[in-house]
This record gives C-alpha cells, structure tokens and sequence, in this order.
C-alpha cells in the first residue's frame, strides 16, 4: 500500500508542475484535464502525508520512552503513543478506501433526467417535486442548476425536465439517484381522501465533454421547429426549437426552452454527448452486470429505490434499509443524511470484495 501511495504523490506532484506549464496553459482541454486529474488525487496525497507524519511521531515518541527514566513522563508519552496509533489505525481505513478503484466520473457534474411515470397528472407532479428537491439539495452544495430541456404540465408538474448540474464531484453522489422513486399521498386532485400510489424515473448521467466523446456533423440530422407549451399554444412563432438525432444510434433529443436556437442546439448537443458516454459505458460494463447489480451505486433505472411516504412523513430507501421520518426536510434537500449512508454503504461492499 505504502509503494502504491508514494507513485500517487509523486504523480500528483508532476500533475501540480505540468498545470505550470506554458504549453498546457495554451491548451484549455489539456489544462482542464491534469487540473481534474490533480484534484482528484488531492485527498489521498493529503491524507498519506498526514499518516506518515504520524508514523514519524510514533516512532519517536516510542524512541523516547525506551529512553525515558522518569515515570511520570513515561506514562505521558505512553498515552500519547496510544493516541497516535488510534489515529494512525483510523488513516489507514480511510487510506484504504481512497485506494479504492474511482470511478473516472465521479468529479464531474451531471445530466439527469426525471420522467413521469405511473400516475398520470399526479405522477407528473411528483416528478417536479423531486426537481425542486434536487434544485435545494444543489443550493445547499453551492452547486449550479440549469435546465436544459422541460415538459411542464399546466398543475405544475413535469411530463419531463432535464437539467444540469455543474459542480466539484457532483456526479460521485448524485449517481445513487438513478432508479424509480415512488410516492404514497393524497392528490390534490382526489376528492374521495385515498391514497394514491405514483412513480417518477430518475437518470443521472454524468456530463460529457468534447474531448470525452467525438461527435462527426456527418452523424446528426438536425431539425428545427416552433416551441410549444402546455396545451399546445405557441410559445414563439420563430423556428428556435432544435432536435437532433444521431444517426448511428437513432438517439433523439430536443431542445426548445430557449428563444436561441444556437442556445438549444448546444443544450441538445449537451445531452446527446451524456448519452453516447453512458451508452459506451454500459457497453464497456455488461460483462460486470452481475457485480453491477450487486452495488448500491448500480444505476439501473428499472429498481425501484425509494419510497415517500407523505401521510406518515416518511422516506425509505430500500436498497439499504433506510427509513427516515422526517419527509419533510429531505424535500426541502436535506439529501446528505441519505446519501452518506449510500455512500459509506457501496465504500464497505467494494472494500469487502477487495478484501476477500
């Protein structure tokens, strides 16, 4: 582990002297790159330096009580000795997770997309309610939130909304939101007082970028149209709605919420590249199917991950075990109390099977 930790020091060192270098300055994809690269290397190097700075102590505070006569002292420098094993004990779990395999995603932002599904009117309310919930929880990040493409329903709901969310490590804990999200409540518009049972799916993938995935002009037919809006009236009478297919995979994706069709067009383009990478990667990561499953991270948007509970307050995550009754707060993005629990879960399942 130690010979491990001491090449990822020292590559973090040469990625800290090669974002000083005019040539890569001049390059903004390169520059960007080892400045990803640099920061995700931070946390480890950070936390080896402080482990062997205690190692160092150790080792000297044992020196000196071998040496030491006085017993008073002797019993200082013991307590301080097991002071520091306790906390070089803690480093090395932590030193063992961040030696964990990442994902390459993991510090980006993310694309995601929320669809009504079952529960037509009130389905598709619930699906702007978990928008706004995301929206808060970014807020609180100190994360950035756009639209780029929405469906909007005229009670206010979503047939459809896809946003983005532009952030450090965005993706590493918004991942664990893909999957059906189901909720348990009285519309509003029920008047007998029942409960009703709606869904939404949620996709999270993470943002692409020109240098990740190559698109030729040759490959996409783009059309262009009028937008419209809830209840077909014409948003704009100018052609400013863009949809583009990609000819190779059939993939389609339209943009309208902008008066710019060039601003549509890059939204468009924006979603599509999401796509084409998560396309790859789930190419790349069939033959892992069976351990993907296996993960609380897996992504697979047909599971059904949790459960809102409206009449008692309370929210469940079924891929841990989690209940929480406090509903409320987690709409209002209060997500980190169950997000932490996902992540610490997946970190111990995969230190497991690295351990086995």
């Amino acid at each position: 582990m130690l010979e491990k930790l001491e090449q990822l020091e020292t590559k973090y060192e040469e990625l800290g002297r090669a974002m000083s270098d005019p040539e890569v300055i001049k390059d903004p994809n390169q520059l960007q790159k080892h400045a990803r690269a640099h920061a995700a290397l931070e946390d480890i190097v950070t936390t080896f330096r402080r482990y062997r700075q205690l190692k160092t102590e150790l080792a000297e505070g044992q020196a000196m009580l071998a040496a030491e006569k006085d017993a008073e002292f002797k019993e200082y420098l013991q307590a301080e000795i097991e002071r520091l094993s306790q906390e070089i004990e803690k480093l090395e779990q932590e030193l063992k997770i961040l030696l964990l395999p990442r994902d390459p995603d993991d510090e980006k932002g993310c694309i995601m997309e929320i669809r009504a599904g079952a529960g037509g009117e009130e389905a598709a309310l619930f699906a702007g309610d978990l928008f706004r919930m995301y929206q808060r929880y970014a807020e609180k990040k100190r994360w950035r939130t756009e639209i780029i493409s929405s469906h909007p329903t005229e009670l206010g709901g979503f047939k459809e909304i896809i946003f983005q969310i532009e952030g450090q490590g965005v993706y590493s804990r918004m991942k664990f939101e893909s999957g059906v999200h189901r909720v348990q409540r009285i519309p509003t518009t029920e008047s007998g007082g029942r409960i009703h049972t709606s869904t939404a799916t949620v996709a999270v993938l993470p943002e692409a970028e020109e240098i990740d995935v190559e698109i030729k002009p040759e490959d996409l037919r783009i059309d262009i149209f009028c937008s419209s809006g809830p209840g077909g009236q014409s948003v704009n009478t100018t052609y400013s709605a863009v949809r583009v297919t990609h000819l190779p995979t059939g993939l389609v994706v339209s943009c309208q919420d902008e008066k710019s069709q060039l601003k549509n067009k890059e939204k468009a383009l924006k979603v599509l590249r999401a796509r084409l990478l998560d396309m790859a990667r789930a190419e790349q990561e069939g033959e892992l199917a069976a351990e993907r499953r296996s993960q609380v991270g897996s992504g697979d948007r047909s599971e059904r991950i949790r459960t809102y509970n409206y009449p008692q307050n309370r929210v469940s995550d079924h891929r841990i075990g989690l209940t929480l009754h406090h509903l409320d707060t987690v709409l209002e993005g209060e997500l980190d109390q169950i997000i932490d629990v996902l992540v610490t879960t997946e970190q111990a399942e995969r230190l497991k099977r690295l351990e086995a």
